[in-house]
């Protein structure tokens, strides 16, 4: 028996214990403005207490898993709308990272494509990730001038350790499917005709687990020191994000950013 909404930037669909959340933006790579993560906040919503849901998949649409903030929507703000409309987006961001690392159920992020800036932290937040050779994982803070946010500096240096984390960011390196399932990121390189399958495998491995079992794992891997302090640190990483926003050479550098992106 299936079910499910494919109205809004989110689409999702339950079928046999198995809600599939699907980014929908694919003509601008899935990039995160405040109607699709409302989406995706309400979706998560309808899942955190629902006992039927065992397990939840994150997927996209198109080229891109998701390229994080879009630059053209912050571009278009206003200078005094600006920093509300930062602070707003990376709040929801952060809310949606905690709510999927809250979620009871087993969460498999389905990464057909490169992932940069904030969307980041949607892989961060998965239990499992399946990604195909071709995806990449990339910051461009540094390119556009914005400070990092996704879980950049508040979740990925306790992953990959402080020095490789710093290394990335600051010479805006593409970390590629192989070099992050090294790293931890990534639970598996899977070639994209494959995918949806081998997901399917953790998916029927899974269901031979006791229910209660998965969840106490879950549950001590998160510790509520652990989960404080990536709230602390993704709040921090908001806070810096606002400073940096609105610094001198941030307009120039999203523009600088668009036309590299216009011409492909």
């Amino acid at each position: 028996m299936s079910s499910g909404r494919s109205d809004g930037l989110v689409r999702m669909t339950v079928a046999d214990g198995v809600a599939r959340l699907t980014l929908d933006r694919p003509e601008r790579h899935n990039s995160l403005v405040p109607a699709l993560l409302d989406d995706l906040a309400a979706c998560l919503d309808t899942l955190r207490d629902n006992d039927a849901i065992r397990a939840v998949v994150l997927a996209a649409n198109g080229r891109s898993f998701s390229t994080g903030g879009d630059v053209r929507a912050f571009h278009e703000q206003a200078d005094d709308a600006l920093r509300d409309y930062a602070a707003s987006l990376v709040g929801q961001l952060n809310s949606v990272i905690l709510t999927l690392m809250d979620l009871p159920q087993l969460v498999i992020a389905r990464v057909q494509g490169p992932v940069t800036g904030g969307a980041l932290g949607l892989v961060l937040a998965a239990d499992l990730v399946a990604a195909v050779p071709t995806a990449f994982f990339a910051p461009y803070y540094v390119t556009v001038g914005f400070a990092p946010d996704g879980g950049w500096s508040a979740i990925l240096p306790e992953r990959i350790g402080v020095q490789r984390a710093r290394e990335i960011q600051l010479l805006n390196r593409h970390v590629s499917a192989a070099e992050a399932a090294a790293l931890g990121i990534v639970t598996e390189v899977v070639e994209l005709d494959r995918l949806d399958a081998r997901i399917a495998e953790w998916l029927t491995d899974t269901q031979r687990h006791v229910a209660s079992g998965m969840r106490a794992a879950k549950r001590s891997l998160l510790t509520d020191k652990r989960r404080a302090a990536y709230a602390a640190g993704l709040e921090a990483e908001r806070q810096a994000f606002l400073a940096a926003v609105t610094q001198r050479g941030v307009r120039h550098g999203m523009a600088r950013f668009l036309g590299r992106e216009a011409g492909g």
